[in-house]
């Protein structure tokens, strides 16, 4: 999903330097499991002439290691009798197994993914840079990734060395001994570019050889990445246009005498339906998804064969037809490591491209990583080495709960884990010397995770850890407060769903104390019913000055919130992460535990 602000980590740390990416270098190759059978035997077209070739996919990693929490950490799947059934999905362990067991029988298997492997990451993870992911990717023998936003949420020197490796600069090696080697795959970033050199960061391509077949890859995340990444993040760095890139890439393959073509772009679309099984060709070819992949597919080049992306988390697998109007996949394995895409790209010998037409060429599913599966030692033995490094932090106590406080796992626009939030901060830097704010907005991409009753480990049901609030609010964002006018603060509102906003509403989650009425019956910035908008019961005056509290993120006008870089007399606070730990201490203990908030301070109409 989109995302957000750089991660400091639990001591609000930045990576340093200005360290060169280096290209990385050679070409992938695949590994071919014992047992594999020959490509004539496993081919299903024209035996000796084309082989089929497994391309298996995820996105949106996020380094969730262990299984997510909550409804994060679940599926939807619909029923032949039309009902939905919900399964608990993901972790790497039982990922680990069910994409070695699905490369069993496959003479020619290549894993990619969609970005966003890392960043955003759960404690166990994000404490220690997320080389703990990088590492868990490097035994899962992942072949290639496209960059994605949160791959810059550290910048461009430290996604430097997640991939060629070398110690943290601040915090050195966590392992004795032990030097972080980097990812054995190469991070593509075809489409960001230095801004003085106009040469991509990081390799724009690469190609994956096996028995004289060869595929190319290209890279690239959303243009759009500054807009949901700090400034830090993204310094001295050009983003540039999905298509026009892929297109110039997939030419320049060609000439290299690469016919068979898939990209990997870290942007996503948003099927009709939550169920991951959801046929989204119903109705006609991409009929049943939307969203800015529907443009972007449409206009690639036919040269590229398939499409894997990511970033809004859902999961399809669709067939939306390229500009030749021959259908073309175009798949999403939600996110956090709970489904994989199995797709089968028909190759041929001769002309070294993959057959694409109406009748066959790729097909593509996508599979529940569920956990009734046995657990992959190797992964099991990893979480464990981390876990040991990570729990003298992770966990200890900081709050209480009665029950699931939804966030990130919540379809609602308000969710109670979103208000908990805001209120914590609000709380936090009320205080005359912390700021003297009056209300405070949170925005929904930064909610990470749940806050689940059942213990994720020996705490006991109902405690919340140290770890679990990191995995929640994994950014250390500073909070800022900031004067706004009544006018102002009407604006940034209109802006949840008008401008970058319209076609997918940021709706942010508010403090007590504000209310006021979504009328999603009409268009645009109307959406907001400007007389109800109310503070304490009192309605919001457009001339008054109001002070507010909001993470650096928002305050820089992160997520399409122009309207808060217009902000006065800014005083800086606590971390998001602190002011919200220090609420939860201050409004639960073991024997009153924090019940869930309503979510009622924005009144929906539909």
């Amino acid at each position: 999903m989109p995302a957000r602000p750089q991660r400091r980590g639990a001591a609000r740390r930045l990576a340093t330097g200005v360290a060169v990416l280096a290209a990385a270098a050679g070409v992938l190759t695949a590994v071919s499991p014992a047992g594999a059978d020959t490509a004539a035997a496993s081919d299903k077209h024209r035996p000796g002439r084309t082989v089929d070739v497994q391309l298996l996919s995820f996105n949106d990693l996020h380094g969730n290691l262990e299984p997510p929490q909550g409804s994060s950490g679940t599926v939807t799947e619909a029923q032949a009798d039309g009902t939905t059934k919900t399964i608990p999905a993901g972790g790497a362990e039982y990922l680990a197994t069910s994409l070695r067991n699905a490369r069993k029988g496959h003479e020619y298997s290549v894993t990619a993914a969609g970005g966003d492997m890392i960043g955003a990451s759960p404690l166990l993870s994000g404490l220690f840079h997320d080389e703990p992911t990088i590492e868990a990717l490097n035994k899962l023998d992942l072949d290639v990734t496209s960059v994605g936003n949160h791959e810059f949420d550290e910048g461009r020197a430290e996604l430097s060395r997640i991939q060629n490796g070398g110690c943290h600069p601040k915090e050195g090696c966590y392992e004795k001994g032990k030097t972080f080697p980097g990812a054995d795959f190469p991070y593509l970033a075809a489409n960001v570019t230095d801004e003085k050199t106009d040469k991509p960061i990081l390799k724009p391509y690469t190609v994956w050889k096996h028995k004289g077949v060869k595929i190319g890859f290209i890279g690239v995340t959303l243009e759009g990445t500054p807009d949901i990444v700090t400034a830090e993040g993204v310094k001295g760095l050009k983003f540039h246009d999905e298509v026009e890139t892929i297109n110039k890439y997939a030419k320049e393959l060609q000439h290299k005498g690469v016919k068979s073509i898939v990209a990997l772009i870290h942007e996503g679309g948003l099927p009709a339906s939550p169920s991951y099984n959801y046929d989204c060709d119903n109705g006609g070819a991409g009929k049943g998804v939307s969203g800015p992949i529907v443009d972007i597919a449409k206009n690639i080049t036919p040269k590229v064969d398939a499409l894997v992306t990511g970033h809004t988390h859902q999961a399809y697998t669709c067939t939306v037809p390229d500009p030749s109007g021959t259908p073309r996949t175009v798949t999403s394995a939600a996110s956090f490591g709970r489904l994989y895409t199995d797709t089968t790209l028909t190759y041929d010998r001769r002309t070294g491209d993959i057959v694409r037409t109406s009748v066959k060429g790729a097909h593509a599913a996508n599979h529940i990583v569920d956990r009734e599966q046995p657990k992959a030692p190797d992964m099991t033995s990893l979480i464990g080495r981390w876990n040991k490094l990570a729990a003298p932090i992770a966990n200890k106590p900081v709050g209480y709960v009665s029950a699931d406080v939804n966030g990130r796992g919540s379809t609602a626009y308000e969710t109670p884990l979103g208000d908990v939030i805001a209120d914590g901060q609000l709380e936090a830097l009320s205080p005359f010397d912390k700021g003297g704010a009056q209300l405070a907005f949170m925005n929904p991409g930064g909610i990470r995770s749940d806050l689940a009753h059942k213990a994720s480990g020996s705490e006991g049901d109902g405690v919340v850890t140290y770890g679990e609030a990191f995995t929640v609010q994994p950014f250390t964002n500073m909070m800022n407060v900031l004067d706004l006018t009544g006018s102002q603060l009407i604006t940034a509102l209109q802006q949840q769903v008008s401008g970058s906003n319209e076609a997918s509403p940021k709706i942010l989650q508010v403090s007590k104390g504000l209310t006021y009425t979504l009328d999603l019956t009409k268009s645009g910035k109307d959406r907001i019913v400007t007389d109800s908008v109310k503070l304490n019961g009192a309605a919001i005056d457009p001339a008054k000055t109001y002070r507010v509290a909001l993470n650096e993120f928002l305050a820089g006008g992160g997520d399409g919130f122009p309207a808060f870089k217009d902000g006065k007399n800014k005083l800086v606070g606590a971390s998001d992460l602190d002011a919200f730990t220090a609420y939860l201490g201050a409004h639960s203990s073991q024997s009153s535990p924090l019940d869930p908030p309503k979510a009622d301070r924005i009144t929906i109409v539909k």
